[in-house]
């Protein structure tokens, strides 16, 4: 077995939604740098980034209830909710200055128009949605909004929910057409593509081995050629992780202290798929519920129209699980092997306060098929067994660490992770994830090249021009950018519902 030395300015380890997103940047700032990207899978976007593993909603808290919080005074927070809306304005903006520029085109391959609903069942969650409605209304990105609990009203928005309800507990939903349905999948694909052809060097079927400092400060990286079973080394100044729930173990294998006390937590989801046309046809949004007590925030029950190959279809879910496995490829031993020595306790900590998370995970693994049914029957009355097959989703692997909380605290959302030196980052963690990637990776690129940030400030402003700017605080500079990424993008066309 051979092995082989090459130099390079930047190496991405892993062919995702992210590593596309940062190269595309750091393409546009830096075109004379060298790019590498190894991927362990034959192909782009195969992982966590794949229109099946994922919900595709263009998270910008238009319906995601848990980014809403009620406080003590019954006042609805709602500063989550404009800190993710504002980072989906980022990642519009950048896809539109790709489809402007022509380095990416047939944006409708990879976003369209879905309304995006919040749909609540009893007197206390009506309450808690009419107050949330109230508060994001006062607010320019949530411009559009609108509520009813009038039964009449939601028969019109969403007929295939309404048919057949027969409870007397109160309902309502709110609706916002700006909605979008993503196909990260696809978005990969074209933006590896584009890559490609600003010669980034892309190796599928190579899995990274080891990754070490040099003597100089470099990283190399031990790859291993899966087709000829030859091993590689690769060095380079600057490494990101972008490998999804595989990214852990990477960060744990360069040894800087930022990976110490971090554990990884994997959840695993599925999804019940119509693609009965006739009934797929009587739904078009993406309405989401409100999670079950104990259940976490990345288990709130949706059905949602999604576009996957051009082809319409429903998804409800997810329904979570439990695999040891980081990844949908990956081993059944991830989750013992990134117990380590500087994490023990804080996995142990994790393990104590995390154990109504645990049943919770116990019971949707023990679910049946009819249980199943039973919850979908929650949102569509009338749903029936032989019109939805299930589809496994992705792991997604939720963060562990130690925080002001207390000793093994379980995030739920995307968290980067640098050397001090910012010669290396890693992305962890699950949603809003895909939908922020734009936000994530100027975050990265703040952290690891400040000394150039002044430089690329107005090359950052031509791709993003609300760049370090407050789109809540802006509404004109907001409404003049939404008009234009919803031109660009394709995004002011609407379908009817037929019910």
């Amino acid at each position: 077995m051979s092995s082989i030395q090459k130099k390079t300015d930047v190496i991405l380890i892993g062919a995702g939604v992210m590593s596309a997103t940062l190269g595309s940047l750091l393409k546009e700032l830096a075109p004379e740098w060298e790019i590498k990207v190894f991927e362990k899978l034959a192909n782009a976007g195969e992982e966590s980034s794949n229109e099946w593993n994922n919900a595709g909603t263009g998270h910008a808290a238009l319906c995601e209830l848990n980014y809403t919080s009620e406080k003590a005074d019954g006042s609805i927070d709602i500063s989550k909710a404009v800190n993710i809306n504002e980072q989906f304005q980022l990642s519009r903006q950048f896809w539109s200055f790709l489809v402007n520029s022509n380095l990416i085109r047939n944006p409708q391959d990879f976003i369209k128009s879905i309304p995006h609903m919040s749909l609540v069942i009893g007197e206390q969650d009506v309450s808690f949605l009419n107050r949330r409605f109230k508060a994001l209304s006062n607010v320019p990105l949530f411009r559009g909004m609108e509520f009813s609990d009038d039964p009449e009203k939601l028969k019109e928005w969403i007929p295939l929910i309404m048919e057949g309800r027969t409870s007397s507990e109160p309902i309502a939903a709110t609706k916002i057409d700006s909605g979008t349905d993503v196909n990260f999948g696809a978005l990969t694909r074209m933006l590896f593509d584009h890559l490609q052809s600003k010669n980034v060097e892309i190796k599928y079927k190579h899995s990274i081995k080891n990754i070490k400092r040099t003597s100089d400060g470099s990283w190399e990286v031990k790859v291993h050629n899966l087709e000829s079973g030859k091993i590689e080394y690769h060095t380079a100044k600057f490494i990101f992780i972008g490998g999804g729930g595989g990214s852990l173990p990477l960060l744990q294998r360069t040894g800087i202290p930022e990976s110490k006390h971090i554990g990884g937590f994997p959840v695993s989801g599925l999804f019940m798929v119509c693609n009965n046309p006739k009934v797929v046809e009587q739904h078009h949004a993406k309405v989401y519920g409100k999670a079950k007590l104990g259940a976490p925030p990345m288990s709130v029950p949706h059905l949602d129209t999604r576009y996957i190959g051009n082809k319409k279809a429903l998804l409800f879910g997810p329904f979570a699980g439990f695999s040891p496995k980081f990844l949908k490829t990956g081993s059944n031993l991830d989750l013992i092997c990134s117990v380590k020595p500087n994490n023990l306790f804080t996995m142990l900590a994790a393990g104590v306060k995390e154990m109504a998370l645990t049943k919770y995970l116990i019971q949707q693994v023990m679910l049946s098929n009819e249980k199943r049914l039973e919850e979908l029957r929650e949102f569509i009355p009338n749903a029936k067994i032989e019109d939805w097959e299930i589809v496994i989703a992705g792991q997604r692997v939720q963060v562990i660490k130690d925080t002001e909380a207390g000793k093994g605290t379980l995030q739920f959302g995307t968290e980067v992770v640098s050397a001090a030196d910012g010669s290396v980052a890693a992305l962890l963690g699950a949603s809003p994830g895909a939908s922020t990637a734009v936000n994530v990776m100027l975050e990265v690129l703040e952290r690891c090249f400040p000394q150039h940030m002044k430089e690329w400030e107005p090359k950052i402003k031509e791709m993003i021009p609300s760049y370090g700017v407050s789109l809540a605080e802006n509404p004109e500079l907001f409404q003049e950018i939404h008009d234009s990424t919803t031109q660009t993008l394709g995004l002011g066309e609407k379908e009817p519902i037929h019910g």
